[in-house]
């Protein structure tokens, strides 16, 4: 077949590209070599803008055993226990077929955990709809969070932790980003790198389908409006084959047998057999006609592309075949050699003993391209809100306004849809600032959390990459975790638009300044672009997945307040920061100004602090300051509990609204008992902290001196009032 320009363009190559390969290969590809070309370079797959950027990042700690670049990153959390975990997005497929697309991307980023020897122990997920009122959203909503729950239900994973929400950005190109941990012991890490010549190369799993050919080719090129003739792009996921995957590769993982493992996930065998080869600087061979096919007449190129789930690629130590077959046989799971290694630096497809193409593995890898893109840098904006001239709102009824909006009520309607208890080591579910996990068997625990402030970023993206790492690191804090490491997330729109290449750029930046100032590198971690259809882009999105340890597991600490009288304490300075605020989004539909302004320093002597008294035992319960303010949060704390609380004016800052509403950062509520307040109060000032003694809690109501007053259950009902009419 002669490749034609628009043959070229449908695998989503440009014509200077498709140039570069008739170099490389010294030749014009075939339809097969172009398919491979077409899925290694797509941006998905390389990486090819993000890549100059994301070597800026901050990835090394004492902790680190893995950085970026393996299947998963994984930090050493003491006893020879390890951490791997990693946050992958699954957007496209997700808009096109929501229950598959969000199921797969599950069963995806479970796959690069336990591929590297990890028991997965826990599922969170981040996930952000256009406004309620689109007529897709509600389906799509629907769709997303019954394939999150089917998928991790059916595997016997908890789901234990995320966000969910709301803005017209997503209105056509949702965000489902999905991340897994596990647990491992530090000398049985798994690797993608192969080594040996002429070890067996072998296919593990379900058979391979049509489903999901071009699937990443499809999630790096943004939505027009034919975006749903690409369902035949979504793959279709199948936990109950996926628990036996997962079960046979740990038995496997218990010898000595494999030498390096790869899941199948984005191009599917291409990509997984070329990672291995290329990692370990060898060549690949593979006999197509011996991989199981579930469909009849299934071509080379259909093989190769295939995004069908459930499967795993191994090389194995020369003979062990016989005995790892043996366990994949009990486990009614397929086990065939269908290659081998060489030193040909090549990859080499054969189909019934002829060559069907023929690349060498550095055209496919490290001789992508790398784009260096211009990008412009954000100028700060000088929309200056002045808040005499908006009508003048009641402190009360902008509470109820926030607490009754999409983005600020209940949503245990949806996580009640995830099984959250299922392994029984879940110590804290969601619903807290962070999920907490105990090690099973031990009195030692992980803290996880996800989280992202679009806006903040959209308005200003280097502040906002710092303030997102910064509240990431603050929720493991509040639950009495020192944070470890994180893993990141980021979903952009397209990055051949200077703008969004400066909104990606500069979101980087601020991330790699708070995760080096706060020693948090990251350690893993997933780029999504084009996330846009007809040229309209979704704000700049980057979602933090942050993992701390607890060292000695007491009880877990949460923001439920937990008995009357008890005094309550605000850590850290308030000014009254109202732009891009809760506050004027939901009460008067205003999202200009700047994000507030981050102090690094005093996030880490706030956080560092906070983790102090909680480790001498004198905090009843804690939470993060963020979105919605000082009055928000305390909401928060008294809504989870039922307890209320009564909050004193404050002396200094005169204007009310900006106090209770401000989004300053690095600060916290901390609920104490009274007569531990001598001993708070001097290692706060011993550690040169502001604070404040803001009041009391109490039963039965909610108070704001002389502002304020709603019953506990009152503030119950308002909470779900959103849902109840949605």
């Amino acid at each position: 077949m002669k490749i034609t320009n628009e043959i070229v363009e449908k695998h989503g190559l440009k014509p200077e590209e498709f140039e570069i390969i008739k170099k490389l290969l010294k030749r014009e590809p075939n339809l097969l070599e172009l398919g491979v070309f077409s899925a290694m370079w797509n941006e998905h797959c390389s990486y090819k803008s993000s890549r100059i950027h994301l070597k800026k990042l901050f990835t090394k700690g004492k902790r680190v055993i893995q950085g970026p670049g393996e299947n998963a990153g994984v930090i050493d959390i003491g006893d020879d226990d390890a951490i791997i975990f990693k946050i992958e997005s699954h957007n496209h497929p997700s808009y096109i077929e929501p229950y598959q697309g969000a199921a797969t991307g599950v069963g995806g980023i479970l796959r690069d955990v336990f591929t590297m020897g990890a028991r997965p122990i826990a599922l969170l997920n981040s996930i952000h709809f256009g406004d309620p009122k689109h007529p897709k959203t509600k389906s799509l909503l629907n769709g997303v969070v019954s394939g999150i729950g089917g998928y991790g239900n059916c595997i016997g994973i908890p789901t234990v932790a995320g966000e969910t929400k709301f803005n017209e950005t997503y209105n056509e190109n949702i965000l489902v980003n999905a991340m897994a941990v596990g647990h491992a012991k530090k000398d049985k890490i798994f690797y993608s790198k192969a080594k040996g010549i002429n070890k067996s190369v072998v296919y593990v799993g379900s058979k391979t389908g049509r489903d999901g050919i071009h699937g990443a080719s499809m999630a790096s090129a943004e939505f027009d409006e034919n975006s749903d003739e690409k369902k035949p792009t979504v793959q279709v996921g199948d936990p109950f084959t996926e628990k036996l995957l997962m079960e046979a590769c740990l038995e496997l993982m218990k010898d000595n047998s494999i030498i390096s493992i790869q899941d199948m996930g984005a191009a599917g065998l291409t990509s997984s057999s070329v990672e291995m080869a290329s990692k370990g600087s060898l060549g690949i061979e593979l006999h197509l006609d011996k991989v199981p096919c579930r469909e009849e007449n299934m071509t080379p190129y259909e093989m190769m592309l295939s995004e069908s789930q459930e499967r795993m690629l191994i090389i194995l130590e020369d003979g062990k075949e016989n005995a790892a077959k043996r366990i994949f046989d009990k486990w009614d799971l397929d086990f065939v050699v269908i290659g081998k290694t060489t030193d040909t630096n090549n990859l080499t497809l054969k189909y019934k003993n002829n060559i069907v193409g023929e690349i060498p593995i550095e055209a496919l890898a490290s001789k992508a391209p790398i784009y260096d893109r211009k990008w412009i840098k954000k100028k700060p904006q000088k929309n200056k809100i002045d808040l005499k001239n908006l009508k003048k709102i009641k402190i009360e009824d902008a509470l109820i306004n926030i607490l009754s909006s999409p983005n600020h009520s209940n949503k245990s309607w949806i996580t009640n849809q995830y099984d959250q208890m299922v392994m029984c080591d879940t110590a804290q579910k969601s619903g807290s600032d962070a999920a907490i996990i105990r090690i099973h068997n031990k009195d030692k625990a992980i803290a996880i959390s996800v989280d992202s402030s679009a806006n903040y970023c959209k308005s200003f993206p280097l502040t906002g990459g710092k303030q997102i790492v910064c509240e990431n690191w603050r929720n493991l804090i509040a639950v009495g975790a020192k944070p470890i490491a994180i893993t990141n997330c980021l979903n952009f729109g397209n990055p051949e638009n200077q703008e969004i290449m400066g909104e990606f750029a500069e979101c980087l930046e601020g991330i790699k300044e708070a995760c080096k100032f706060l020693n948090y590198p990251v350690v893993s971690g997933n780029v999504s672009f084009y996330n846009g259809t007809n040229k309209k882009n979704i704000h700049p999105t980057p979602v933090i997945g942050g993992v701390g340890l607890i060292n000695k597991l007491s009880k877990p600490l949460n923001h439920k307040f937990k008995k009357e009288n008890s005094f309550l304490l605000l850590i850290g300075k308030t000014f009254g920061h109202l732009e891009q605020s809760c506050f004027l989004k939901e009460n008067y539909s205003i999202d200009l100004g700047m994000p507030p302004e981050i102090n690094l320093l005093n996030e880490k002597n706030n956080g560092e602090s906070l983790l102090q008294l909680i480790n001498e035992d004198l905090v009843l319960s804690s939470h993060d300051v963020s979105n919605g303010g000082l009055i928000t949060t305390l909401s928060e704390m008294s809504l989870s509990s039922l307890y209320g609380a009564k909050i004193n004016k404050p002396k200094k800052l005169t204007n009310l609204i900006n106090y209770f509403f401000g989004e300053d950062q690095a600060r916290y509520v901390i609920e104490i008992e009274p007569h531990n307040f001598t001993k708070v109060e001097k290692i706060l000032k011993n550690n040169d902290i502001f604070f404040e003694n803001i009041g009391y809690t109490q039963e039965e109501y909610f108070e704001i001196e002389g502002e304020l007053k709603i019953s506990t259950k009152e503030l119950f009902k308002i909470n779900n009032r959103w849902y109840n009419n949605y």
